[in-house]
């Protein structure tokens, strides 16, 4: 969007116009009022001088796409000129993604760009876990006289193949769902025995079994009539289950990322793992309103949660030594949907009770339950050592209840909680 304003940055040559001439009127001074003829001539030459059009193009490059967290990318941007009449004053503010820290130079810069000319700054970000986008650069221009003021919004050119996205994925290792003996990409066995392809065991024949499930072999040696039963295999379906409440946009400071934005990026990067294993997929987010997508298997469906759970950043974090409130999030609202074989993945910073009441609630219901916590927690006051203490008992009761919790410091690579007998271990 383009707007154009009036600076009004001449109404001092007004002022001095009418000031001259009316004094040199009541002084009778000829000298005085023919000096009123240059606040004219510096009051009028806004009106005789049209702004420029703002045609420009813009392009960025980083020197790494993919980097590490915490690495240092320099990002170049240049702006061209393209169109007929020269920019004597062109202001360029690029859009830094909202969760990025600029640590070295600007992403502010000003020229005068001739008609083709083309000019370049540079600045050097630290990056953090997840999918960054870059907002249009803010160009501002102002005409020769500094009259008009002319300000637009410029996205990298298509023709310039630039990546509008700074991906900074998570390092996930041991990755592992708990349903166990998966013989194959979304199936898990089931307790119940019936129709499969492991054998399960033999019973006494009831009436209506199908003839093909009889053991005839044993009929003819003892006369006895028995059915043999296989294991049923089951599909599975995983939901990703995202605590992005505004309660949980917590962060150790207001120049770094918050708790939900690292929720969704551990949330991107399973989401990529299961979409490799063809798994059966649904999502669960707990925003300022749930959003539900139920569990299926297709190249749509993994793109749709992608962008669903894209929609859920937040710019503005709160640091965690203020107060947290309980959420009033009704989590009937998930288990409401939770049918059938479900493996239930929270992803929940835990500074409140939420994510674990949600935790041990879906695991009430019977299916597995994995927490993973990014840990966004601090020291830095008493509030928010206070707010440490509550979130490592949060974990450990969790893990007292046979619920694996990942304790993910996102300076380091988020290993996957490993299930024990009973015991969620450390990840």
């Amino acid at each position: 969007m383009t707007s154009v304003e009036q600076t009004h940055r001449w109404r001092a040559a007004i002022a001095f116009v009418l000031f001259t001439t009316t004094a040199g009127l009541y002084l009778e001074t000829p000298v005085v009022f023919l000096a009123s003829i240059l606040g004219i001539a510096y009051a009028g030459f806004p009106l005789i001088v049209s702004p420029p059009p703002v045609d420009v193009e813009l392009s960025r490059t980083v020197t790494d796409e993919m980097p590490d967290h915490g690495d240092p990318v320099t990002v170049t941007v240049t702006v061209t000129n393209t169109g007929p009449r020269t920019l004597p004053d062109l202001r360029i503010i690029d859009g830094v993604p909202a969760l990025l820290t600029v640590i070295e130079g600007t992403p502010r810069h000003t020229a005068t760009l001739r008609p083709g000319a083309s000019t370049t700054f540079q600045y050097t970000v630290a990056v953090k876990h997840g999918s960054h986008q870059f907002t249009p650069a803010k160009v501002i221009v102002h005409d020769v006289s500094g009259g008009t003021r002319i300000e637009t919004e410029v996205a990298a050119g298509e023709q310039t193949a630039v990546r509008e996205e700074l991906e900074c994925p998570v390092d996930l290792r041991k990755f592992q769902l708990r349903q166990e003996a998966r013989q194959y990409p979304g199936q898990t066995p089931a307790d119940a025995s019936g129709a499969g392809l492991v054998f399960q065991q033999m019973r006494a024949y009831h009436r209506g079994d199908p003839m093909n499930r009889i053991d005839w072999k044993r009929y003819a040696r003892t006369g006895d009539l028995t059915t043999v039963e296989f294991r049923e295999e089951h599909r599975t379906a995983v939901v990703l289950c995202l605590d992005a409440r505004p309660d949980a946009v917590r962060a150790p400071a207001s120049t770094e990322p918050h708790a939900v934005a690292y929720c969704i990026a551990a949330a991107q990067e399973v989401l990529t793992v299961l979409e490799q294993q063809h798994e059966q997929v649904g999502v669960a987010i707990f925003g300022t309103e749930f959003d539900w997508r139920a569990p299926r298997a297709s190249q749509q469906q993994y793109t749709e949660i992608d962008q669903l759970l894209r929609s859920h950043e937040y710019d503005q974090p709160t640091p965690v030594d203020d107060t947290v409130t309980s959420s009033t999030v009704d989590v009937h609202q998930l288990l409401a949907q939770t049918q059938g074989t479900l493996e239930v993945l929270v992803f929940s910073p835990l500074v409140d009770e939420f994510g674990a009441t949600t935790a041990q609630q879906v695991d009430a219901r019977g299916h597995a339950v994995t927490v993973v916590s990014p840990d966004v927690t601090t020291d830095r006051s008493i509030g928010a050592e206070f707010v440490r203490v509550e979130r490592a008992n949060r974990i450990q009761l969790l893990r007292e209840r046979g619920i694996p919790v990942a304790d993910w410091s996102p300076d380091d690579s988020l290993v996957w909680p490993a299930r024990a007998y009973g015991v969620g271990t450390d990840g």
